[in-house]
């Protein structure tokens, strides 16, 4: 499953980390959520490949109940390597990887 989109950046300030994110659509979302029953990991975690601009990497996205989406991590050089920043809206692109 291949999930494309457009989300804003946000930032989840976790003791003393900040952590950045992009929210999946809420529909595809639902979608991941019943194509992996039974497949999910610690958190409720689901691999996948995602790709933002020229980078491309392997990571998980983890269920966030408060936004009723999954959420995908958005590490500092990504971030660096497509000069974005907290609020900018970013084209995304996530394949999800299953067994």
């Amino acid at each position: 499953m291949i999930v494309e989109f457009e989300a804003p950046l946000w930032e989840w300030d976790a003791r003393q980390e900040s952590w950045t994110f992009v929210s999946l659509p809420a529909d595809a979302s639902e979608d991941i959520k019943h194509l992996t029953e039974g497949l999910r990991r610690g958190f409720g975690a689901v691999k996948v490949r995602a790709t933002i601009g020229r980078s491309e990497w392997s990571t998980s996205i983890f269920p966030d109940s408060r936004r009723g989406s999954y959420v995908l991590p958005v590490k500092r050089a990504v971030r660096e390597a497509n000069k974005l920043a907290t609020g900018d809206l970013t084209a995304v692109r996530v394949e999800v990887l299953t067994p």
